[in-house]
């Protein structure tokens, strides 16, 4: 496996930590695959054959079109790496062609359930409490990414604006605004850290132990306390985003304004949000329709 690639990921895609380890984990499937079938140590000897023989594996053993898409998409990035740095002839991933896969809605919280949730949330006043609370807030009104929620540090908020920068894939960094009340929460929580903890610490959000927040912290937190007021299959922070982006679009907010508030590249990742649910389909036929009631 080439290493350099790894670093080409790190320092000019920019890519996460938790996307680059993604990466190795996929090759090194692929990799495993090629040394018990087919005696290969190499991946970049791989053609385009192996590379079918690979994805038939993977149906046989009912991976997802989703999954094997996934799989399938490192690969082409890493052998087309390995074509501009002529480490190979010729590229097997042009002969392969994806499964197509379902387009899948985002799943969401619906808004009642937000509003449940924080009347839940307002019971506990301990450190803990109000940390877990402001993280599912800003999570919930700013639309932000795990990742973005643990790299805000305390001097991205910006209490005179009422503005939070937030630093988001690639480097690119966007202000959102946000309200007097979140605000003051969050220097209310500001305060709190500070008495709790001697040692200081930059990152906003921290444990019970003041230590920066972890991947698996944020995510444990949100499906502690998202299972309380949901059922959804999926309760995991991705589901607050999709709900954010969701309930804006579904109380009329404008696409290109929902697309820089989440820090999408293009309209075409915001426009799967652009769906209704079917309560306000609902809503819209019974007042809209002169045959919706019954005479």
């Amino acid at each position: 496996m080439n290493v350099s690639f790894f670093k080409y990921l790190e320092f000019e895609k920019r890519y996460s930590p938790h996307t680059i380890r993604a990466y190795k984990d996929d090759l090194t499937q692929f990799q495993a695959f090629l040394i018990s079938l087919y005696e290969l140590n190499e991946i970049s000897n791989a053609d385009h054959r192996q590379v079918r023989s690979w994805m038939v594996h993977m149906m046989q053993n009912d991976y997802t079109p989703r999954s094997i898409n996934r799989k399938i998409s490192v690969l082409k990035s890493y052998f087309k790496y390995l074509k501009k740095k002529e480490l190979i002839s010729s590229n097997p991933m042009s002969k392969i062609v994806s499964p197509k896969s379902k387009k899948r809605l985002p799943e969401f919280i619906r808004e009642k359930s937000m509003n449940q949730l924080d009347i839940n949330m307002s019971v506990d006043q301990s450190f803990s409490g109000i940390r877990d609370s402001l993280i599912l807030t800003l999570l919930y009104q700013m639309g932000l990414r795990r990742s973005e929620l643990i790299s805000l540090t305390n001097q991205d908020i910006d209490n005179d604006r009422l503005t939070v920068k937030v630093l988001g894939k690639g480097n690119k960094e966007r202000l959102i605004p946000i309200s007097p009340s979140l605000s003051a929460n969050i220097d209310k929580y500001k305060k709190l850290k500070e008495e709790n903890f001697d040692e200081f610490s930059d990152s906003l959000f921290v444990t019970d132990q003041g230590k920066t927040l972890y991947p698996k912290f944020v995510y444990n937190l949100c499906t502690k306390y998202l299972g309380s007021v949901s059922s959804n299959q999926y309760l995991g922070p991705h589901v607050l985003r999709h709900s954010f982006a969701t309930h804006l679009a579904n109380n009329g907010a404008d696409l290109n304004a929902i697309k820089e508030l989440m820090g999408h590249s293009s309209l075409a990742a915001t426009q799967v949000y652009m769906h209704n649910t079917i309560d306000r389909l609902k809503e819209v036929y019974s007042k809209s329709h002169p045959k919706a009631k019954s005479e």
